[in-house]
C-alpha cells in the first residue's frame, strides 16, 4: 500500500509520474485550483489589511473530499504542482484541509522525466511564503480591479462587460494603434536610383542614391525629384570605395513563454492559446511507443533562459557528434534573463536532446510536432556557432552624389545549418568585377514615388512582444488576456490581425477617462516590478496594496456619481408592445432592445440592412463575430439559415439604411 500522497494540479500528469515513482506512492490531481476567492462577491476585506476570504469551490467539493480520503491514511504529503508562484499557492491553500498531523514537502522539476522528478523528490523543500504572498497579491489586485470596475460598466454602458487590471491596458494597446491608423496621413517622398554599366561587361549594376552633399535626403515631390534627376543624368560616375567585411549573425537564446508565442504565431499561425494548450501536452507526457509516458519539454511558463548544466552538457555532445566541432563554440553560449525573470525556472527545451523531432514524429499529433520541432531546433541552434555572411558594398560617387550597391554571402551557416529557411542571403549581386577608380557608365535615373505607412495592427506576435517589452503582465498571462479581449468583443482578429470594435473603443475610452493611473502603461508595468518586491521579500502583501487601493477608490468613487448612463433611441417601434427601440450595449456589440425592459424583453440584432442571398429567406445580413474573435457575415436568421461569407454579399437588395 502506498505510504504517501503526492498531488499534482492536472490530471494528464497523474499516469506519468505515478509510473515514475512506484507503489510507494499515491498520486491524485486537484483538478487546478480547489481554493479560491467567491466568485459571487469581492471576497477581499478592504478594510482589515486585504485578507482574502478562501473557500473550496463548489465544483471541485468532490475532488477535495477524495483527496482528504486519501490523506487519511498517508504519513507524507508531497505537493508536486506546478514550479511557478500559482503552483505554490494551488499547493498552500490545499494543505489546511489535510490533516496538520501530517509531514508535507514542496516538490517542483522543470522537466517530467525519471531522472528529474526523482532527484526533486530526493530534495523536497517547504512552501515559499513570499511567492505565495506575491501570488495572492496579484490575485487580490486583480480581483478588486475586476469586481469593482465591471459593476459599474454593467450599470452605465452594458451588461456583461468586463474591465481588469492588465486586460484593460492591453485594449488600450489595441485602441491607441486603432486610433493612430485611423489619424494617418501618408506623406510622399521619392527615391533614386541608377542603372550603370562597367565598359566590358554586359551586366547592368543597379544602385541607390543615398547622400547628397555627405547628408541623408528627403525628396518630399516629384518636382524636387525631377531636379536632382537632371543633375544626376550630367555627372560622371566613379567607384570611390569597396568594403568587404565578415558579419556574424548569432543565434538566438532558447525560448521563453513570450518568444514561443510568438514564433508559433509567426512561422505556424498558432495563437497564443493553441501554442499554450500544445506545450501543455508537450510537458505533461506523451507515450512514445511501448514506452511509459513521459514529458518531451521543459515547463512552459518561464520568463527565464538559463539552461542547467546537465542540459547543456548533453546539447553540446549532440552538436558535436551530430554536425562537428566547427558547429561547436569552445565555452557554451550564456544568454541573460530580464531582471524580472523567476531564475530557478530553465528555458522551454527539450527534455532530451536526443529525442530528435524525425524520430519521434510517428507518435506526435500534427500540431504537437510542429512546436516540438521548433523547440527542439531552437534550443540545440541557442548552442551552436554563429553564421558568418561576407559583406560587399561599393559606393559610387557622381559629383555631390553618393551612391551604394552591396550583397552579402553566406561563407558559414553555424547555427543555420538548422533552419536553413531563416537564411538571409543575397548572393545574387555579384561586385567582384568592380574595383576602387573603376569609371562607370550611366544607362538609366529610375526615380520612384512611395508613401509613408500607417502602423501595422497588432497581430497576436506583436502584441505579445509588445507587452513583453512594456513590462504589462506576466508571459504566462498573455493568452488568457487575449482570450478576454475576444471573448468580450472587445477586440476581433481580421486576416490575423486584431481589430478594436466600436464596444472596445468606447470601453476605453471610459476608463482612461476615469481610471487614468490603472490605463497607464507605465504605472501598470511598475505595479509588476513591485509585486515582484513582494516575492523578494523587500515590500509588505497588504503595504502594496493599501498603496494601490487608496488612490483607486477615490476614482471608482468619481467615476459612479459622474457617469451617466444614455439611451440612444431608433425611429422604430418594438412590434410587440409599441415602445420605442433603443440601442444597446452587450458582449457581443450593439443590439435593439425595447425601451420597455424589463417589462417587455423583445430585443433583435443590428443588421447592415443588405438581404440574405440565400432562396427563399427573408432575414437580414448581420456582422458576426467566430469563437476565436475572427469577423465574418451571417443571414440574421441564423440556425433556420445557414448562410455566412467572409465579406458583404455583392448585387443583392438593400433592405434599409444601416441603423447606427
Amino acid at each position: 500500500m502506498a505510504k504517501a500522497l503526492v498531488i499534482v494540479e492536472s490530471p494528464t500528469k497523474v499516469k506519468t509520474i505515478n509510473k515514475i515513482l512506484g507503489a510507494k506512492f499515491k498520486v491524485l490531481s486537484s483538478m487546478g485550483h480547489l481554493i479560491d476567492l467567491p466568485k459571487s462577491q469581492l471576497g477581499v476585506d478592504v478594510d482589515n489589511d486585504f485578507v482574502a476570504k478562501l473557500i473550496v469551490m463548489r465544483a471541485k467539493q468532490k475532488t477535495l473530499t477524495s483527496l482528504k480520503k486519501e490523506a487519511k491514511a498517508k504519513d507524507e504529503i508531497y505537493f508536486a504542482t506546478d514550479p511557478d508562484r500559482e503552483g505554490e499557492a494551488i499547493g498552500w491553500n490545499i494543505r489546511p484541509y489535510l490533516g496538520e498531523d501530517k509531514k508535507v514537502f514542496r516538490v517542483t522539476f522543470q522537466e517530467i522525466t525519471k531522472t528529474a522528478v526523482l532527484k526533486a523528490f530526493e530534495h523536497p523543500r517547504k512552501f515559499d511564503s513570499k511567492k505565495i504572498e506575491s501570488q495572492m497579491a496579484r490575485r487580490v489586485l486583480d480581483r478588486i480591479v475586476g469586481y469593482m470596475i465591471s459593476p459599474l460598466l454593467w450599470k452605465k454602458v452594458g451588461s456583461r462587460l468586463s474591465a481588469g487590471r492588465v486586460q484593460s491596458v492591453a485594449l488600450r494597446l489595441i485602441v491607441d494603434r486603432e486610433r493612430a491608423i485611423k489619424n494617418f496621413v501618408p506623406q510622399e517622398y521619392w527615391l533614386i536610383a541608377v542603372e550603370l554599366q562597367k565598359p566590358g561587361l554586359a551586366e547592368v549594376l543597379t544602385a541607390n542614391l543615398e547622400k547628397i552633399d555627405g547628408e541623408k535626403f528627403e525628396l518630399s515631390s516629384q518636382d524636387m525629384s525631377d531636379n536632382i534627376v537632371a543633375e544626376i543624368q550630367k555627372e560622371k560616375f566613379i567607384v570611390s570605395d569597396v568594403i568587404e567585411k565578415d558579419i556574424k549573425r548569432n543565434p538566438a537564446p532558447p525560448f521563453i513563454t513570450s518568444t514561443l508565442q510568438q514564433e508559433a504565431f509567426n512561422k505556424l499561425g498558432f495563437n497564443a492559446n493553441r501554442t499554450m494548450k500544445i506545450a501543455q501536452e508537450l510537458y505533461e507526457g506523451l507515450e512514445l511507443g511501448e514506452g511509459d509516458p513521459i514529458g518531451l519539454i521543459t515547463y512552459m511558463r518561464t520568463d527565464s533562459v538559463n539552461i542547467s548544466n546537465d542540459a547543456l552538457d548533453m546539447v553540446r555532445s549532440y552538436i558535436k557528434d551530430q554536425y562537428g566541432t566547427k558547429y561547436l563554440p569552445e565555452t557554451a553560449n550564456k544568454y541573460k534573463s530580464k531582471k524580472s525573470a523567476q531564475e530557478a525556472h530553465e528555458a522551454i527545451r527539450p527534455a532530451d536532446v536526443l529525442r530528435n523531432p524525425e524520430d519521434i514524429s510517428k507518435y506526435l499529433s500534427e500540431d504537437q510536432l510542429k512546436l516540438y520541432s521548433i523547440i527542439w531546433r531552437r534550443f540545440v541552434s541557442s548552442q551552436m556557432m554563429p553564421a558568418i555572411y561576407r559583406n560587399k558594398r561599393i559606393e559610387i560617387t557622381a559629383g555631390r552624389f553618393l551612391f551604394s550597391a552591396s550583397g552579402s554571402t553566406l561563407v558559414f551557416d553555424g547555427f543555420l545549418t538548422l533552419d536553413p529557411a531563416s537564411r538571409e542571403e543575397d548572393g545574387k549581386v555579384d561586385l567582384s568585377p568592380y574595383q576602387k577608380k573603376n569609371d562607370l557608365k550611366l544607362i538609366d535615373v529610375k526615380p520612384s514615388q512611395h508613401f509613408t505607412k500607417p502602423p501595422p495592427r497588432f497581430s497576436e506576435a506583436t502584441l505579445v512582444k509588445t507587452l513583453e517589452e512594456e513590462g504589462i503582465g506576466r508571459p504566462s498571462t498573455y493568452a488568457s488576456i487575449i482570450s478576454t479581449l475576444v471573448a468580450r468583443n472587445y477586440v476581433v482578429r481580421e486576416r490575423g490581425y486584431f481589430n478594436a470594435t466600436e464596444l472596445g473603443m468606447k470601453i476605453c475610452d471610459l476608463l482612461v477617462e476615469y481610471f487614468p493611473t490603472i490605463m497607464d502603461i507605465g504605472f501598470t508595468a511598475g505595479m509588476e516590478e513591485r509585486l515582484d518586491l513582494v516575492e523578494e521579500g523587500e515590500l509588505e502583501y497588504a503595504i502594496l496594496l493599501k498603496e494601490f487601493y487608496g488612490p483607486f477608490k477615490k476614482e471608482l468613487d468619481h467615476a459612479m456619481a459622474t457617469i451617466e448612463k444614455t439611451q440612444e433611441f431608433i425611429d422604430e417601434k418594438c412590434p410587440e408592445c409599441g415602445l420605442q427601440m433603443v440601442v444597446k450595449w452587450g458582449r457581443r456589440g450593439k443590439f435593439l432592445s425595447c425601451s420597455g425592459f424589463p417589462n417587455c424583453k423583445f430585443a433583435k440584432p443590428i443588421t447592415t440592412g443588405v438581404k440574405c442571398p440565400q432562396e427563399n429567406c427573408d432575414g437580414e445580413i448581420v456582422k458576426r463575430r467566430g469563437k476565436s474573435g475572427r469577423a465574418f457575415f451571417g443571414c440574421s436568421r441564423y440556425p433556420n439559415c445557414t448562410y455566412t461569407a467572409n465579406s458583404l454579399p455583392e448585387n443583392t437588395e438593400t433592405i434599409k439604411p444601416e441603423t447606427s
